[in-house]
C-alpha cells in the first residue's frame, strides 16, 4: 500500500461490537438466505432492468437496494431526499459495505470503488454492472484521470458516488474529506449532495458491528450485521450545495464534511493537494 493512502486508526479488535453468540446463529442463518435470495435474484434480473425506462429503472434499484438491507436484518430510516436527475456527487461517511445499497436507495448512481471490488463474489458482478468508476489507490499518477473521468460522468447527467475520506471508520470517529472529487463536481459544474451514514441499535447507541475496518474480511462483517440484534441504519440526506463561481474545492469539501457533523480539516496529505 502506497504512503499517500489515507487510512483510518480503526480496527476489528479495538472498535468493533461483537454479536456473535449461539443464540444469534439461528436468526444469522436466516437472514442470510433471505440475502441470498435477493442478491441472487437482482443478479439474474439485471439484464433485463437496464433496458427499461430510467425512471422505472432507478424506482426497482431503489426498492431493491432497501430489501437487501432489510433482507440482513438492518431496518432502513432515510430522511431527506437527493435531487432525482441530472448530475450530481454524492458524498458520504464511509463505514460498512451496507453504505453502497443505502446510497443507491437515496439514488442511484455510479460508484467511484476500489479495483479490489471486482474480484468481490456476487458484489464484484453488480458494482460492474452499475457503471462504477474504478480507481487504482496505489497510483497516485492515475489520480488525475479519474477526477476526469467522474466530471465525465457527472457532465453526462449521473449520479456519481465518493466517499471522501478515502477508508472506512468504525461509525464512532471519522476522517476527513479529502478535495480531490470534489474538483470533478466544480469542472462539470453539478452540484454535492452530502449525506450522512449512521447505524445504531433501536433506541440506543451507536452500533459498530456494520463496520468493515482495518484487517477485517468481508465474510466476518457480514456474519455480525446478520448476528445483530434491532440494528438500525440512519441515512440523513442534507441540503445539496451549489458549486458557484468563485468556490474552490478545499471550501466545497469543507462545506461538505460540515453539513454531516464531521470533524474539521486540520491535515493535509498528498491526495488533497492533487
Amino acid at each position: 500500500m502506497s504512503a499517500w493512502l489515507p487510512s483510518a486508526p480503526c480496527s476489528p479488535r479495538s472498535c468493533v461490537d461483537a454479536t456473535i453468540s449461539a443464540a444469534a446463529a439461528p436468526r444469522a442463518v436466516l437472514r442470510l438466505m433471505a440475502l441470498l435470495t435477493v442478491v441472487v435474484a437482482g443478479t439474474v434480473l439485471s439484464p433485463l432492468v437496464c433496458r427499461l425506462p430510467v425512471p422505472v429503472r432507478e424506482r426497482m434499484i431503489r426498492a431493491w437496494c432497501r430489501t437487501v438491507v432489510r433482507a440482513a436484518g438492518v431496518r432502513v430510516r432515510i430522511t431527506g431526499a437527493a435531487p432525482s436527475h441530472g448530475g450530481l456527487l454524492m458524498v458520504a461517511n464511509h463505514i460498512s459495505w451496507l453504505d453502497i445499497p443505502l446510497l443507491a436507495a437515496v439514488r442511484p448512481g455510479r460508484m467511484l470503488a476500489k479495483t479490489e471490488i471486482r474480484q468481490w463474489p456476487v458484489a464484484g458482478v453488480l458494482t460492474a454492472r452499475s457503471g462504477a468508476l474504478f480507481i487504482d489507490r496505489d497510483r497516485l499518477r492515475a489520480l488525475p484521470d479519474t477526477v476526469a473521468r467522474i466530471a465525465s460522468g457527472l457532465r453526462a447527467g449521473s449520479a456519481v458516488v465518493v466517499f471522501p475520506e478515502g477508508s472506512t471508520w468504525c461509525g464512532r470517529s471519522q476522517g476527513y474529506f479529502r478535495r480531490a472529487a470534489f474538483q470533478a463536481a466544480l469542472d462539470a459544474g453539478v452540484p454535492v449532495q452530502p449525506v450522512r451514514l449512521h447505524y445504531r441499535h433501536d433506541g440506543g447507541p451507536v452500533s459498530t458491528a456494520p463496520a468493515f475496518v482495518g484487517s477485517d474480511s468481508l465474510l466476518s462483517c457480514l456474519w455480525r450485521v446478520l448476528s445483530a440484534h434491532r440494528l438500525v441504519a440512519e441515512v440523513r440526506v442534507e441540503p445539496v450545495l451549489l458549486t458557484d463561481t468563485g468556490t474552490d474545492r478545499r471550501a466545497l469539501a469543507l462545506a461538505a464534511q460540515g453539513s454531516l457533523d464531521l470533524p474539521g480539516d486540520e491535515h493535509t496529505d498528498l491526495l488533497v493537494r492533487v
